[in-house]
């Protein structure tokens, strides 16, 4: 079906290639990548890969290329006069106590708190009235902060904990148990573990999922095999059994235990890809009991949110593209026993318990709605929550009548209530002294029609007395992927864009998870246009009704968002001004020959499925879609060196495309962290950094000499 052929790679040779903004003068003296004589035939058709060696990210040829393109990077950075002081006024904005909502775990309290420019949130415990202590500092964990605490996970009783700690980025994880009394380590390290939580069985052990770890960002047969294992403690990982996995003729790439509160059940999850699982059942409470399987097929989402005794509470989307949750005895939990108990609605379940009680969370265009249900599905009540936004945590353990949950939106700073299960009344538990008013600021959702006359909804915000001109700089954001989600939440750096009158719209495009399995397919496969359809259609609308112009426009996404990006400023690179994909699925011909992205097949299809889904990724694939002669927007690609989700080979064969081809005067560069991955547990000084990067060369390349709201930073200025 296909044959591959590489001849060897040159050096890079580095000559002088010059690019100027219209208004100023920043010589660009790109790196000219070598190219190979490399080429793929998929079906009949020959395709050209000529940075092919590129994707080798740990040799020596790729190490100088990435070093030689960060030289040109931060030279252009560096030249933008404002760039320090947008810096400086995002480390000052940043630099407030952040708390998140308490829980508890045996005799203590635990919360993660960070004092403000701290670079990883550090976790205290309180002892009933006692002064809060220490429990665990990420920030000692490595010397540059790259070090970050990636899970973290208590005995039934508390006495013990298991926590995962993530190096450089990496979603490889190692974890270590600890004594809690003492917090003094009771066992080797654990290494190796990946895309996994940490289940406890008892005080013996725990389960964990792994694979087995490939050299290198190489497919292997192996990533295939998601399995989950048994550790007990006080015995080597080695030893460790497997609680299931391997099969090879299932190729479950994301297998995952969780075990029920009362420790009566071990659950599994198995999928062969991001969407749909088979869920199987263990009593331990029978040593010698084997599983049992409660789903048989992956054309769904379930899984077991409770139990009391026998009885299982599943939250489902078989039958029920915005999610149900039935009940069934644990004697026969087949679907043809399942009985309702909080029936499908018009819009989109996600419930979580606390208290006795559910709590099931709506999304309704985006925006949160709780109702609270006895666990004989009776309505208890609406909560009525503190504003239109995100509301998240509503959940505890059965014994607990009070908890805390959080609420934010895009304008408002997230905050902490206690909330009372018995009355459905909260106080306030913690808000933020920040240096930012969330009443000189408007959010609002409006709602525009695709190409197709699909229905979109995006939330517009920005200050309350800006003027709609279009002149506005705007960033447009966008994810549309994968059955995730995107609501208002807060962020520190939009709130610094939004302050130099800047405006952030979200639309919530299909692909996403908003309105269910059917939102979500409508942007899968061949239906993948879609999703890019309904992004230009938020640019367009933003455009046509003055709120900015394609001169003012930038947009921004990452990850899957990335790739976004990357379809639409190739499609329409007319639209906007900046262009800016963050660690994007760029080269949809073979991102599933990188670790992971085998197990993104369900959203993307693969080039080797078929010649009609060959044609149609090769008809979008960023990479693929750069042509000689085209004035591109100013583009700042930004991806990590040890990204092992998204190999860096996507951005970095983008950026080469791009500035091998471009044929405008617009910028093109790519912003490579070193010893960075996909962006979780980053620290916070690296995040300030490249936000500054980030805004700055947007504003510039809007062609703007100095930022438009100069009292805010007239006290950085030199």
């Amino acid at each position: 079906m296909k044959r591959l052929t590489i001849l060897t790679v040159a050096a890079i040779t580095v000559l002088s290639c010059k690019t100027e903004t219209k208004k100023d003068p920043i010589v660009v003296n790109y790196p000219v990548t070598t190219k190979a004589d490399s080429a793929e035939t998929y079906f009949g058709t020959e395709i050209k890969d000529p940075y092919r060696w590129l994707e080798d990210d740990r040799s020596l040829e790729t190490e100088a290329w990435v070093k030689e393109q960060n030289t040109v990077t931060f030279g252009y950075l560096e030249k933008i006069p404002f760039r320090d002081a947008l810096k400086k006024r995002l480390e000052k904005l940043w630099n407030y106590e952040k708390l998140g909502s308490p829980f508890k775990e045996g005799d203590y309290t635990y919360f993660y708190k960070n004092d403000g420019l701290q670079n990883q949130y550090v976790v205290y415990r309180q002892k009933d009235d006692n002064e809060p202590e220490v429990f665990l500092n990420p920030n000692t964990f490595s010397e540059d902060g790259t070090t970050s605490l990636a899970g973290l996970s208590f005995t039934k009783d508390g006495s013990l904990a298991a926590y995962m700690i993530s190096e450089g980025g990496s979603d490889w994880r190692k974890a270590i148990v600890m004594d809690v009394k003492t917090r003094k380590i009771i066992e080797d390290t654990l290494v190796d573990i990946k895309f996994s939580g940490l289940a406890w069985k008892s005080n013996e052990g725990f389960y964990y999922s792994s694979y087995d770890k490939p050299k290198g960002s190489e497919l292997s047969a192996k990533t295939d095999q998601h399995k989950l294992y048994y550790h007990k403690l006080g015995t080597p990982q080695k030893e460790d059994k497997l609680a299931y996995g391997g099969i090879p003729v299932e190729k479950h790439r994301y297998v995952g235990g969780y075990v029920s509160d009362d420790a009566k059940y071990l659950f599994i999850s198995a999928r062969r890809s991001t969407s749909g699982n088979k869920l199987f059942m263990k009593d331990l409470t029978k040593p010698d009991s084997g599983l049992v399987t409660v789903l048989d097929h992956d054309e769904s989402d379930s899984y077991v949110i409770e139990n009391i005794g026998n009885k299982l509470f599943i939250v489902t989307n078989l039958d029920a593209p915005n999610q149900k949750i039935v009940t069934v005895d644990a004697a026969e939990p087949r679907p043809e026993n399942w009985v309702d108990l909080i029936p499908e609605t018009e819009n989109v379940l996600a419930p979580n318990t606390g208290g006795g009680y559910f709590f099931a969370e709506y999304m309704v265009d985006a925006i949160s709605k709780v109702l609270q249900y006895d666990y004989d599905g009776k309505l208890i009540r609406e909560v009525e929550l503190p504003g239109v936004g995100s509301a998240s945590g509503f959940g505890g353990k059965d014994e607990e009548k009070e908890f805390y949950f959080y609420f934010t939106n895009y304008k408002t700073p997230g905050s902490s209530y206690k909330y009372d299960v018995e009355t459905g009344k909260y106080t306030s538990y913690w808000k933020p002294e920040i240096d930012f008013n969330p009443n000189d600021y408007e959010s609002n959702q409006i709602f525009y029609k695709s190409k197709d006359g699909t229905k979109i909804p995006m939330i517009i915000t920005h200050k309350k007395s800006l003027k709609m001109d279009g002149k506005n700089p705007t960033i447009l954001y966008g994810y549309g992927g994968f059955d995730i989600s995107i609501t208002p939440s807060f962020s520190i750096a939009n709130s610094v864009w939004m302050e130099q009158g800047g405006i952030y719209a979200v639309p919530n495009i299909r692909g996403g998870g908003e309105y269910g399995k059917k939102w979500h397919e409508a942007g899968t496969k061949m239906q993948k246009q879609n999703v890019f359809d309904d992004f230009i259609a938020a640019a367009e609308y933003l455009i046509d009704n003055n709120y900015t112009s394609s001169d003012h426009l930038a947009i921004r996404g990452g990850s899957n968002g990335g790739l976004l990006v990357g379809a639409v400023m190739t499609q329409r690179p007319d639209l906007m001004k900046v262009a800016l994909p963050a660690v994007g699925v760029l080269d949809m011909l073979r991102y599933h020959t990188f670790t992971s992205g085998a197990g993104w097949a369900a959203d993307y299809g693969t080039s080797e499925e078929s010649e009609e889904m060959f044609e149609y990724l090769k008809g979008y694939s960023p990479v693929h879609n750069v042509k000689e002669g085209i004035s591109y927007p100013a583009t700042l690609v930004t991806t990590g060196d040890h990204d092992d989700r998204v190999v860096p080979a996507h951005s970095f064969k983008f950026a080469a495309e791009l500035q091998e081809k471009q044929a405008g005067e617009n910028p093109t560069l790519i912003r490579i962290e070193t010893n960075a991955g996909h962006g979780a547990g980053k620290p916070t000084s690296k995040i300030i950094e490249e936000y500054a990067d980030i805004f700055c060369f947007t504003f510039y390349n809007m062609g703007f000499e100095e930022l438009p709201n100069k009292s805010v930073l007239k006290e950085f200025k030199d």
